[in-house]
């Protein structure tokens, strides 16, 4: 399992612009985007920090997950139908459709920064991202640690709110499906959280406590990414 991670490792560290990222980089006008993949289980919090550090720091949030749902309610996709099963299903859906979802919201948005939420998912998500998008900057993987019964109770609570105030509850809200999706996270997502830890590319926060106290947790990295970007590079030498 070591050897296996620490060959996607180099193999993310030493990854080349491919064909597809070095169009999607001309689409752009050559602009440099910067992702943090924001990981942890169903109901670790993912998209309530999300929402924070959008407000406070002006990054765009993209939820794989929300464009996923977004696409499969589209009555004109050709995709719609195979995401929703694998969706009611709680499995993964296939990297290719993902990524072209993320690539179209990143070259709409017209931002540099993006909170990638909920994604890659699995080592085959991992394994697209480095073939197809490596013209985009990973800084950090912000990951939000909480344990099962938190995560659950969390779930439940949002579904019965949402039936309370008259709205839709998601058609994965449920105890079946939250069972089908933690084990899911467990198989698959940590793997990929093993990964970047090789990498020294993980932001471990518990995600147990109040929004305000994850938050300032959160807090820490974004502010060492805003100096990061303020700094001015380094001056070449003449020669």
């Amino acid at each position: 399992m070591f050897g296996s991670l620490l060959e996607r490792v180099n193999c993310f560290a030493k990854a080349q612009p491919s064909v597809a990222g070095e169009e999607a980089s001309s689409e752009t006008g050559g602009q440099q985007f910067r992702v943090v993949f924001v990981l942890g289980g169903p109901g670790s919090g993912k998209g309530t920090m999300c929402a924070r550090i959008v407000e406070k720091y002006g990054w765009v949030h993209l939820s794989a997950g929300d464009l996923l749902r977004a696409e499969r309610k589209d009555p004109t996709s050709k995709d719609g139908e195979l995401i929703n099963e694998f969706i009611k299903e709680g499995k993964i859906v296939p990297v290719e459709i993902t990524l072209k979802l993320l690539q179209k919201a990143m070259d709409k948005s017209g931002a540099a920064d993006f909170l990638v939420d909920g994604f890659p998912r699995n080592l085959d998500n991992y394994d697209g991202w480095v073939a197809n998008m490596a013209h985009v900057d990973v800084p950090s993987l912000l990951y939000l640690e909480t344990s099962e019964e938190v995560m659950q109770d969390r779930i439940l609570r949002r579904a019965e709110d949402a039936v309370n105030s008259g709205n839709a509850t998601r058609s994965d809200d449920n105890v079946d499906s939250i069972k089908k999706r933690f084990k899911t996270y467990l198989d698959s997502t940590m793997p990929i959280i093993d990964t970047f830890k090789q990498l020294d590319k993980v932001h471990l926060v518990d995600s147990t406590p109040e929004p305000d106290v994850v938050f300032d947790g959160v807090s820490q990295l974004f502010d060492k990414l805003t100096i990061a970007t303020l700094s001015p590079p380094p001056k070449e030498l003449e020669s």
